[in-house]
């Protein structure tokens, strides 16, 4: 029985990242390295997760923590939201996706534009930022012509809105 790959592309497992995975090509593009690198995540390929880094990204790869955070994450799913360069002609990319995960139940989200460069043929993450999302308005906008909240009775826009 065939399974969906964990990096949600719709493809099957044994035909998207399964064969970066396990060494047996290369990973064609930057966006298809960050999505190998999830699913590795979510099978605990702990071994390729650090084989992907570049030489500068090894220095801050801390072994025991990325398989604590394998291990402990209930893996819900990958968004890509963009892709900057990272083509097969390409020698760098930027990848922007949102890995979302649950531990001990609570629905968690990590919203990152990683950084690739391709070294010898293969792409190899460098290093991400974190991305915060559109603010999140807590209290409802005011129109301008509704009355105004300091209770003048006036409209907000000729009294506290000016």
């Amino acid at each position: 029985m065939t399974k969906p790959c964990p990096c949600g592309s719709g493809k099957e497992h044994v035909e998207c990242c399964t064969p970066y995975i396990s060494g047996e090509k290369p990973a064609p593009t930057a966006e298809a390295l960050m999505r190998s690198r999830y699913s590795a995540y979510v099978l605990n390929e702990l071994d390729y997760l650090k084989q992907s880094l570049a030489p500068e990204a090894l220095k801050d790869h801390d072994d025991s923590s990325v398989k604590e955070w394998a291990e402990k994450a209930d893996w819900l799913g990958l968004e890509i939201h963009d892709t900057w360069a990272g083509g097969e002609g390409d020698e760098a990319g930027i990848v922007e996706f949102t890995a979302n995960y649950a531990i001990d139940g609570e629905e968690l989200s990590h919203r990152e534009r990683g950084e690739f460069r391709k070294i010898e043929d293969n792409w190899r993450y460098v290093d991400g930022q974190m991305v915060s999302g559109p603010p999140v308005r807590k209290e409802r906008k005011i129109g301008r012509n509704e009355p105004c909240p300091c209770d003048s009775g006036k409209k907000y826009k000729k009294c506290c809105g000016r």
